[in-house]
């Protein structure tokens, strides 16, 4: 039986989530609720100026989304409390919006009648935090209903770092995310609450904080204290890089450690990490579905213990498609199967 999917906020994330599930059987979206009509939600899914037209047809009608035919209920709710999720029979509802990440908002949307909610943003007291391919195994069906998917930045740090971890120990380290604009920074210049995004996004980069590195814990908690980050926001579109440099307990040089991302990317952490020998740019990893690629021709090592990685990453869609894994984890398991 299909998974009953319903999307609560349909911008980058919501889209990119269900046009990156299009063609599973498994995964049948049945509502999407945005503050908006069917009709611009159809244009924003069938046109993205990132990842390109949609193939396939999109079309609005009524209150509907019709995508290859098949109908997705479009409600215009504000408070997800009254949203018909029940009625629906929604199995998990995807929270992206990015309002509601608290347990008391991501709540709601069990109290209206979901099973699971899996908040696509670090969350506030969730049941659980999981980063697929790093702490998958801590996901318990009966225990936990309000899942936060973490960030975009920490899907790509926390598998780099486990690697790092499960190798070479980790004494401390400090990360920095090289973080295409986002929809939380303004296009011209106009009041935020951190003064620096509030700048032009298109003309600088813009130091600003990211709760990537302090949020690694929830997933790690070996590194609990242990690593801090900050993010520069550049004037591109999408695809970000994270560059982490860290004190090791063990010995290792930089042949050691690219060997132990290419085995790590050809074994246990398949379709989560990918190694890259070639001189790469953003550009190549648009569209990209793993959560980390990393960069081996970077790698730097110093004094046997002192150690710099990086890794790309789609922060759309290598996210979105995370999300979409973890919807299929969750059902599996709440089923047994």
């Amino acid at each position: 039986m299909a998974i009953r999917i319903g999307i609560n906020g349909f911008g980058r994330i919501g889209r990119n989530v269900l046009r990156a599930s299009l063609g599973d059987p498994d995964l049948h979206f049945v509502a999407i609720n945005d503050l908006t009509d069917a009709k611009t939600l159809a244009y924003l899914l069938k046109y993205d100026s990132v990842h390109g037209t949609l193939q396939g047809t999109v079309e609005a009608k009524g209150d509907q989304l019709l995508v290859d035919r098949k109908a997705i209920k479009v409600l215009a709710v504000k408070d997800p409390k009254e949203l018909p999720w029940k009625d629906l029979g929604v199995d998990i509802v995807v929270e992206s919006t990015g309002r509601f990440t608290d347990r008391e908002g991501a709540g709601k949307h069990l109290s209206a009648g979901a099973k699971h909610v899996i908040i696509s943003a670090p969350a506030k007291d969730p049941d659980v935090t999981i980063v697929l391919g790093v702490n998958d195994e801590a996901y318990d069906p009966k225990m936990h209903h309000i899942i936060s998917n973490a960030s975009c930045t920490t899907n790509c740090l926390a598998p780099v770092a486990k690697v790092l971890l499960d190798n070479f120990g980790i004494k401390h380290g400090v990360m920095t995310t090289i973080h295409s604009y986002t929809n939380d920074q303004q296009l011209l210049d106009l009041p935020h609450k951190d003064l620096r995004r509030g700048r032009a996004a298109g003309m600088s980069m813009i130091p600003t904080s990211t709760g990537a590195a302090k949020a690694l814990h929830l997933v790690l908690p070996q590194l609990k204290g242990k690593i801090d980050g900050l993010a520069i926001r550049v004037p591109t579109p999408n695809v970000s890089l994270v560059d982490l440099t860290v004190e090791t307990e063990k010995d290792c040089d930089v042949a050691s450690v690219n060997a132990a991302f290419r085995k790590a990317a050809n074994g246990p952490m398949k379709d989560i990490l990918l190694y890259s020998e070639d001189p790469i740019v953003s550009i190549d990893q648009k569209g990209d579905s793993h959560s980390a690629t990393f960069d081996a021709p970077l790698t730097m090592a110093i004094d046997k213990r002192l150690v710099k990685v990086t890794a790309w990453y789609d922060n759309e869609w290598g996210y979105s498609c995370r999300v979409r894994d973890l919807i299929k984890v969750i059902a599996a398991r709440a089923t047994g199967r």
